[in-house]
């Protein structure tokens, strides 16, 4: 698939959020090896802390379809700048989906896409737990 299909699949998924007190819409859209697409909108709750991101819903989605292979995910703001997953996302993705290709998507739908390991360089993982 395309990344730009996948871009405006993430654009598509910011419908699916609830963001009552930021106003702040993101979307996801994971893509997985076998081009199976899986969205996600940020959820928020009065506590901050218990807010889910929009990246996490989609590859916790995917893990509870069965889904373990993935190839990049999509998000998409509204804001004018490319969002960047937060660092909880970025920790996630590198566990449960691997380096990934991250596909940030702005508001004018301009694409700026990174492996996960660049914005991620000194990752924590398995091998430190071993």
């Amino acid at each position: 698939m395309e990344y730009k299909k996948l871009a405006e699949m993430a654009v598509e998924a910011k419908s699916s959020s609830h963001p009552p007190y930021s106003n702040f819409h993101v979307g996801a859209a994971l893509l997985t090896d076998e081009e199976k697409v899986i969205i996600g909108g940020n959820i928020e709750t009065s506590s901050y802390s218990l807010t889910i991101c929009a990246e996490r819903v989609a590859v916790f989605k995917a893990f509870s379809e069965g889904e373990r292979k993935f190839k990049a995910i999509a998000i998409a703001s509204d804001a004018p700048g490319f969002c960047p997953p937060c660092g909880a996302c970025r920790q996630v993705m590198l566990d449960l989906c691997g380096d990934i290709d991250i596909v940030m998507v702005n508001n004018k739908n301009e694409i700026k896409a990174l492996r996960l390991s660049q914005m991620l360089p000194y990752p924590f993982g398995d091998n430190e737990l071993q």
